[in-house]
């Protein structure tokens, strides 16, 4: 199902491709870990869609899952051996990985890029800068 999502597609275009194969959705959350990757999580009939997407939207990858995680849940996925991310197991039924994906616990590092003055930003729970 997740075959036509593609690393130089933008949100815009997945979120249409979401729509065409499975016709209603809802956007229901939107998380931001770090500057530069974010979550758009979407509802769909009986499962859930995550897209995630760098800061200038562009898709890295693509979960479709049978039950919406929380934000902390699909970290500790990503990153289980980063001990700030708990959460039970999420059941991951379909994964792809754009071109443009990277390694998202990249970001999470101390010395993980920033476009942020030291004195503007402050560290996320699990990593990531974000604007005090």
């Amino acid at each position: 199902m997740l075959y036509g999502f593609s690393h130089d597609q933008s949100l815009a275009n997945a979120l249409q491709l979401t729509e065409e194969i499975w016709g209603k959705y809802e956007i229901s959350e939107h998380w931001t870990q770090g500057e530069f990757h974010h979550d758009v999580v979407i509802s769909i009939p009986d499962q859930c869609l995550i897209i995630s997407t760098n800061c200038n939207g562009g898709v890295k990858d693509v979960l479709l899952l049978n039950e919406k995680p929380n934000q902390e849940q699909l970290w500790h996925w990503r990153c289980p051996d980063n001990p700030e991310f708990q959460g039970a197991p999420i059941n991951v039924v379909e994964y792809i990985k754009t071109e443009a994906w990277h390694d998202p616990c990249g970001v999470l590092a101390p010395d993980a890029r920033s476009e942020l003055k030291p004195e503007f930003r402050k560290r996320q729970k699990g990593g990531g800068w974000e604007m005090k």
